[in-house]
């Protein structure tokens, strides 16, 4: 494969812009929701829009969440041959608020059996058994000793991190230093450098040794260069209204893999890279609607397996078939 993401992947129950959020026993309203996927899917959907053979490795249950992933990367092309199926749940649960330009999240995760770094040693095993050619995955506890292996065996890595991963410390800059591409966004860089001022934070992080693309929203993307310049990228911004945040960074750092993989050079596939991350705010949910293309609601009718059918009535199975 020429990359496979890493990681958990999220049901997204989206609502649209709200004028506020709810108080104590008040309720709001918007007129926009989508149910959408998140996670390690998100940058494996971009890769695979831009020609690549990505896949997922993952965690996948019999749950609502990993249904609809599954779903969609049928749809999508995307290899989950190195995804793991589980009883019972196994995709998080997310809800995203869209307020003040900006937006919230409440976020369920079901408890995995193992240790702590049981995925770890499975992702290990996956890197050895596929190669593929990148590698995406988010900084933390336990991920430098897979990126060492990874290096090892010849794969590059694209490396992201999620605002508030700066308190984990050194684990953090071990991971930045092993990886080929670095894909903070500027809130990201300034809270790892502490810099006051963005030059100054592409400054410090040049002393990293890691290629360092930043994403700055509507103003595109920053290169940056080993002696602590940078070039600006605006092309491949597009004029959006924007509707959701979500997977932004995702959706860039796969087309970016995407674009590299087909043999762009670094500053055209970030063009690239701009035009997925502006198509994602213009839509709800980091993918943007699971079943868009159907029309309608995103999910079918549940369908009764025949043991269960026999043992429920006509109208009963009518009145489940209506509810679901």
């Amino acid at each position: 494969m020429d990359m496979i993401s890493f990681g958990l992947v999220y049901l997204e129950l989206v609502f649209g812009q709200l004028d506020g959020l709810p108080g104590p026993g008040e309720e709001v309203f918007t007129d926009e929701f989508a149910i959408s996927c998140g996670g390690a899917i998100t940058s494996a959907t971009a890769a695979a829009a831009g020609g690549a053979k990505a896949g997922v490795c993952t965690r996948l249950g019999d749950d609502l969440g990993s249904q609809v992933a599954i779903e969609h990367c049928a749809a999508a092309g995307i290899d989950l041959s190195t995804s793991a199926r589980a009883d019972g749940p196994a995709a998080g649960i997310t809800v995203v608020l869209n307020f003040a330009g900006d937006r919230g999240f409440v976020t369920h995760v079901p408890r995995r059996p193992g240790s702590e770094f049981s995925e770890l040693d499975r992702w290990a095993g996956v890197i050895r058994a596929e190669r593929p050619a990148w590698c995406y995955v988010h900084a933390g506890r336990g991920v430098p000793k897979f990126l060492r292996l990874a290096r090892e065996l010849g794969c590059k890595i694209m490396l992201d991190i999620s605002l508030g991963d700066e308190r984990q410390g050194d684990v953090i800059f071990e991971c930045i230093k092993l990886a080929d591409v670095f894909v903070p966004n500027s809130d990201e860089l300034f809270r790892l450098t502490g810099a006051a001022t963005f030059d100054d934070a592409v400054s410090a992080a040049s002393r990293w040794g890691t290629q360092l693309v930043v994403t700055r929203g509507a103003a595109g993307a920053v290169i940056g260069h080993s002696d602590g310049s940078f070039t600006e990228v605006t092309d491949g911004v597009g004029v959006v209204e924007v509707k959701d945040l979500t997977g932004a960074g995702d959706n860039f750092a796969g087309a970016l893999v995407a674009g590299m993989v087909a043999g762009a050079s670094l500053a055209e596939a970030v063009v690239a890279a701009n035009v997925a991350g502006s198509k994602a705010v213009g839509q709800l949910g980091a993918i943007g609607q699971v079943g868009a293309g159907s029309g309608g609601w995103p999910l079918r009718p549940m369908i009764l397996n025949s043991g269960l059918a026999g043992a429920v009535s006509g109208s009963a199975q009518q009145e489940i078939l209506e509810r679901g």
